[in-house]
């Protein structure tokens, strides 16, 4: 689908970082007076109102408009799985990949219902894919390290991870994604996400834990410790969110994170799938503030972690529906509620051409 360069050296993540605009509030006052001039009583459409508002200040379009969207599910397999933090074994990575190619998973399904396209990419699979049409191969390296003995990735897989994710949005803006998506999959993840959030946040390891996949109990109590123990290993420091990413994260992750700075770079907001996504789009907003303004999360994961990212970035999710899958679900189905606000400011009548009487 595209030609990745690794750029090792970072220069690609740190140019879409100091790329990404400020909101200008000017944008937010045309956006309530057209929609104040509908045909509806003030406010009554709610969060669609708002979250109306929100695109015209990122597009800078008095109507804008999204009919090519792309969720991009991003893979990647996990070193911690050797301490059996995962109630299904690694092999399942790159069996749930070849579901996503033949269109077979529930982002597919999700994704087909709400006219998105689904872009699968491989940066850090163990394993190999022949080519296809929905696939990005941009692998850094088959998996990241055991983060419970030694920090998950080097330096310049990070950086190469980062850099892939500014590809993908370059890609989309390319094409005429108008939105993206996060998405993701990895055995294993949820255990680099609680360790993320739990460094960025300052909660407690247990607090922020949550089954993964299906924990018993005794499967649940090992997560948090070897959790305990990658924290105590590696000692990331909160106050370096890359630091944070490179010693207890994921590839996958840091893709994700160069996606949400580089869509951010190029005006195209991201609708924010869940706790995993979430993770690194916390990663995103510690080290640039401004990237909150572009963020939509999408939904609510039942992860206990989920939650204290939600607060860390200091907004409310879209929809609730118990989801806790991952692969990019919940914002397939978020993005049609957005759509939904654009379009009620883009074809929605005013007073003025409906000649209906406006309240006294």
């Amino acid at each position: 689908m595209m030609q990745m360069t690794y750029d090792p050296d970072g220069a690609t993540f740190q140019t879409a970082r100091a790329a990404i605009p400020s909101i200008n509030p000017l944008w937010r006052e045309r956006a309530v007076a057209r929609l104040n001039s509908l045909t509806k009583p003030l406010g009554s459409l709610g969060r669609l109102e708002e979250i109306a508002a929100r695109l015209v200040e990122i597009r800078e379009q008095e109507r804008p408009r999204f009919p090519k969207k792309a969720i991009f599910t991003v893979a990647a397999d996990h070193g911690v799985t050797d301490e059996g933090v995962s109630a299904y074994p690694k092999a399942v990575t790159p069996q749930m990949v070849l579901n996503f190619l033949t269109g077979g998973a529930a982002i597919n399904v999700l994704s087909r219902h709400a006219g998105v396209e689904v872009v699968v990419v491989d940066i850090g699979v163990d394993g190999d894919f022949a080519e296809a049409a929905n696939l990005v191969q941009a692998k850094v390296a088959r998996g990241t390290r055991n983060m419970a003995r030694e920090a998950a990735m080097s330096a310049p897989e990070l950086n190469a991870a980062l850099g892939v994710g500014v590809a993908l949005a370059d890609w989309a803006a390319q094409q005429g994604h108008a939105m993206v998506g996060t998405g993701e999959m990895g055995i294993g993840n949820t255990t680099a996400a609680s360790a993320i959030t739990s460094v960025l946040t300052g909660q407690p390891v247990a607090q922020v834990t949550g089954r993964g996949t299906g924990l018993d109990e005794p499967g649940l109590q090992r997560k948090v410790e070897i959790i305990e123990r990658a924290i105590k290993v590696n000692q990331p420091q909160a106050s370096d969110p890359l630091d944070v990413l490179r010693k207890v994260g994921g590839l996958e992750i840091a893709g994700l994170t160069g996606l949400i700075i580089g869509a951010a770079a190029r005006r195209i907001p991201v609708v924010v799938d869940g706790f995993i996504s979430t993770a690194a789009a916390a990663v995103a907003c510690k080290l640039e503030p401004e990237v909150k303004s572009f963020l939509f999360p999408g939904h609510r994961s039942s992860e206990p972690g989920h939650i204290a990212l939600l607060e860390l970035i200091g907004d409310a999710p879209i929809l609730d529906l118990q989801m806790r899958l991952g692969e990019g679900t919940g914002a397939a189905l978020a993005m049609m509620v957005i759509d939904a606000a654009a379009k009620i400011l883009d074809e929605m009548a005013t007073f003025a051409s409906a000649g209906v009487s406006e309240a006294s």
